[in-house]
């Protein structure tokens, strides 16, 4: 069983080949992460509800990231940032038992494993700028 950090690796992984290819989750599982030693009962559940979850936000989402990346419009983006980004930006917003500061952290992990040299600080801001927005808005 993975633990909630592999999960949330995992999502990345599913988001950046739906990004990248746009394949649906069955097409993703089918294609990829069933030949690779990952089972059925690790997609099932936290994986398949955060996948399916944010991208039926993804609009949503995405106009934040626009809003929240000032000249760096989401089509500016790498691949990487923008699946990132999305799986943050998700759980900062929608998944109130995970700390925004959590969140951040993670989004900063995965994008120094995943992404160019730097790219992490990049994340940082932006999700650092979009969380101290929300806060004044619910003020």
């Amino acid at each position: 069983m993975l633990n909630r950090r592999k999960k949330r690796e995992l999502v990345f992984l599913l988001l950046f080949e739906n990004a990248f290819n746009g394949y649906s989750l069955n097409e993703i599982k089918e294609i990829k992460f069933l030949n690779e030693g990952i089972s059925q009962d690790d997609l099932n559940g936290f994986v398949e509800e955060y996948f399916s979850e944010i991208i039926e936000k993804i609009s949503y989402i995405d106009g934040l990231i626009s809003d929240a990346s000032l000249k760096w419009g989401k089509d500016r983006l790498s691949k990487v940032s923008l699946t990132i980004l999305r799986l943050a930006i998700y759980e900062i917003i929608f998944r109130d038992e995970i700390p925004t500061n959590v969140a951040i952290n993670e989004a900063v992990e995965l994008s120094k494993k995943y992404g160019a040299d730097k790219e992490f600080s990049f994340i940082n801001g932006v999700l650092g700028g979009l969380s101290k927005s929300l806060e004044k808005n619910n003020e």
